[in-house]
């Protein structure tokens, strides 16, 4: 039986939950053992400039002193932090570097008035903070976040994709607590009864970059419906559907199970709300489970239910670089050659011939060869046999005979 080319995406890997367990422990092992040898040539280099001090007769140095290595990755991420806060930036983005909201989020906080700057209620969302600005929202002090976080959550039912919920519903945040201890929040939104890939993170330039439209990331999910989706219905929804705010197209369409027509794969790029549970309620289906299996590349393989895992730098550079040759303005429609609608009112243009060309460039014309009346193409001359000096083998050998005694 040929697989589902959805199917990939829904099939538990074996042992998956043990292999992103050793891999966390691999990378904590990795980051002990690197501080382990730095605290080695720290306390070596001390030990060196306490020897030195003994020889000179010098009052050695503060102990405190760090070494040469020590105060280079100190002054790296000095830089490094003084790249993100020593300049200014617009309050939306501010407020996204803070981890208090997605840029989008941000900007209906600030037009709500919620957002105070040196002690003045800011209402516009691209004004420019400064470095040494006082930015307080909820009366508490924001300060940039240093330390950015990329989770990936496999979400479960009856959890809401919110950070806070006035109603005490469980939020996806309480999945994710023993994670980081920075203010993440989630990038898109799942329904309470969907489940699947989620990804988190305090990025605010990643998640506006995935949730803007232009950059048409696409999602998979696996659909089951109350019934068998009809083969006229399945044409319906690739050719496209009207829905009520607008056309709707998807990107593929398949059977997950070749047996069962209830269960259907869907790609689509679309982010609308709650766009894949309207287009199969428009044609008269019950939506009964919905399940992303694949968001941005990114799939649930290795994770269980309920379960996250940390982002690889791999995959974080994947999803920043991800589709940027759609962030360019399109081409002036004017600039690109356009092709006849009418094919007789463009004759094709007819190739010149060698002799052609070489008039065009004022060379030397070569006579033209005989043509086939037949065919209209040259007749091919073939070329004279060239005169034989010898006509047999001993004469020849004769000849270099005679050569060889004339020169002796």
């Amino acid at each position: 039986m040929s697989q589902s080319p959805f199917q990939k995406f829904t099939v538990k890997k074996k042992n998956s939950v043990v292999k992103e367990e050793i891999r966390q422990q691999k990378k904590k092992t990795r980051a002990e053992k690197n501080a382990y040898f730095d605290n080695l040539k720290e306390e070596k280099y001390q030990k060196m400039l306490a020897k030195r001090a003994l020889k000179s007769g010098q009052v050695p140095k503060s102990a405190t002193a760090a070494s040469p290595v020590a105060a280079a990755k100190k002054g790296a991420a000095k830089i490094a932090d003084q790249k993100t806060t020593d300049h200014a930036m617009p309050l939306n983005k501010f407020l996204a570097h803070c981890g208090v909201a997605s840029r989008r989020e941000a900007v209906e906080i600030i037009t709500g008035g919620q957002v105070k700057v040196n002690k003045q209620v800011i209402t516009e969302p691209g004004y420019k903070v400064q470095p040494t600005d006082e930015v307080i929202f909820n009366g508490k002090k924001l300060f940039v976040t240093k330390n950015l976080v990329y989770i990936l959550l496999n979400k479960p039912k009856d959890y809401i994709t919110t950070t806070d919920d006035p109603q005490g519903r469980k939020t996806v945040l309480q999945l994710i607590q023993k994670a980081t201890d920075e203010r993440v929040y989630p990038i898109g939104r799942l329904d309470r009864n969907t489940s699947g890939v989620l990804l988190l993170t305090n990025d605010g330039d990643l998640t506006q970059k995935l949730s803007h439209p232009s950059y048409e990331i696409k999602k998979i999910y696996e659909v089951k419906l109350d019934k068998n989706l009809t083969k006229a219905h399945f044409d319906e929804i690739l050719d496209g559907l009207t829905l009520e705010d607008g056309k709707v197209y998807v990107d593929s369409l398949a059977f997950a199970d070749s047996k069962d027509k209830s269960i259907i794969g869907i790609e689509i790029h679309s982010g609308r709300n709650r766009i894949v549970r309207r287009i199969f309620e428009s044609l008269g289906y019950d939506v009964k489970g919905l399940d992303r299996v694949m968001y941005a590349g990114l799939t649930k393989k290795n994770v269980e239910r309920s379960k996250w895992r940390y982002l690889s730098e791999k995959e974080i550079r994947l999803l920043k670089y991800m589709n940027e040759s759609k962030k360019g303005k399109k081409a002036d429609p004017e600039m690109i050659p356009q092709k006849p609608k009418d094919k007789a009112a463009a004759p094709k243009e007819k190739r010149m011939t060698s002799r052609e060309i070489a008039e065009a460039i004022g060379e030397a014309i070569v006579p033209e060869a005989p043509k086939n009346p037949a065919t209209d193409r040259p007749v091919r001359v073939k070329a004279a046999p060239k005169a034989r000096k010898f006509k047999t083998h001993s004469e020849k050998k004769k000849y270099n005979a005679d050569k060889k005694n004339d020169k002796k």
